[in-house]
């Protein structure tokens, strides 16, 4: 197979790309370059995507993968490799329902599209209209389609730093403030079985939508697959809140808590469909494992969260609330 791989340089494209030419894939990265290198063995055309493709991007590919977000990035993709296989990566962002746990392609409402490129550092709520837009142009554009639609992406090289503050709290060890309910429902897969999933879907040519999501599990679950031996603290939503602890990411945050219920649906969705079209997952205790090893061996590593200080002062103010 004769892949195009738009980017190449970053996480999950980049584990495409290597993925596709760990099975003797011939592999093309177009991309601006800027942001690392493309893997061993695949050839880097540059291209920046406000500006029209080079020729040699123009045809004879079998498959494209594209992870964009800006909706006529897709369009001017489509509009030059219109007779390949799409497998276009978009989002659960693209729900309107956050809070209806179960969801799956065809159950929930999507989000109005949004058809213009907008700047999510001045409008963030405009990611999921975008992706909207991104799927409806891959629809309508290409030969046939595949569209995934990831929820959390975790494991080596991620660079929003979300689970991986995970891994590195507990391998600290001390009392640990866990957020939430033990039993609140999370949901991650690994970046290395969703770039395996994606290429299979490629070489078979697999058509429809399926969300890209692991199994999922109580938090306490994950956590103790983190490590076993944890000492963890539960410390209620409303607490946090009160405190003026942020949600999901950030460095005043508790990463992966999501208020409840308003997003019992965002990492809870229907992982079967995506299983019997060939998804194959790993236990969470690997992504955690292989995660704490990168972040041992690169000291640049993104992580994001609360440091130490401020969850010694959080479980503080939380054992003088408690009764005795």
């Amino acid at each position: 197979m004769r892949l195009l791989v738009l980017g190449g340089t970053v996480f999950l494209s980049r584990e495409v790309a290597a993925e596709a030419l760990r099975r003797g894939h011939d592999v093309v990265c177009a991309c601006r370059g800027t942001s690392g290198p493309v893997p061993d063995g695949a050839r880097l055309v540059r291209w920046d995507r406000e500006e029209d493709p080079p020729a040699e991007l123009t045809g004879g590919y079998d498959a494209v993968v594209d992870v964009a977000r800006q909706p006529s990035h897709v369009r001017r993709a489509v509009a030059a490799v219109p007779d390949a296989h799409w497998v276009f990566v978009s989002t659960l962002n693209v729900y309107a329902d956050e809070a209806t746990p179960g969801g799956r392609p065809g159950a929930l409402p999507l989000r109005d599209p949004i058809e213009t490129d907008v700047d999510l550092g001045v409008d963030p709520e405009a990611y999921g209209g975008m992706k909207v837009a991104c799927e409806r142009a891959v629809r309508e554009g290409t030969a046939s389609w595949t569209v995934v639609r990831p929820g959390l992406i975790a494991g080596p090289g991620d660079p929003s730093g979300r689970f991986a503050y995970w891994p590195r709290r507990l391998a600290s060890g001390g009392e640990v403030l866990a957020p939430g309910d033990p039993g609140d429902v999370v949901q991650l897969i690994d970046v290395r079985d969703l770039a395996a999933w994606i290429v299979t879907l490629a070489e078979r040519r697999t058509g429809g939508d399926f969300d890209g999501v692991g199994r999922p599990a109580p938090i306490a679950d994950l956590l103790h697959a983190c490590a076993p031996d944890a000492d963890l603290t539960w410390v209620p939503q409303e607490f946090l809140a009160e405190r003026g602890v942020e949600p999901w990411a950030g460095p005043g945050s508790v990463p992966l808590w999501l208020p409840r219920p308003d997003y019992d649906g965002m990492m809870s969705h229907e992982v079967q469909p995506s299983l019997d079209a060939g998804l194959e997952l790993r236990p969470a205790a690997g992504t955690a494992r292989d995660t704490l090893a990168w972040l041992e061996a690169d000291p640049d590593a993104p992580v994001t969260g609360i440091d130490r200080a401020r969850e010694a002062e959080l479980l503080a103010a939380w054992r003088s609330r408690r009764p005795a």
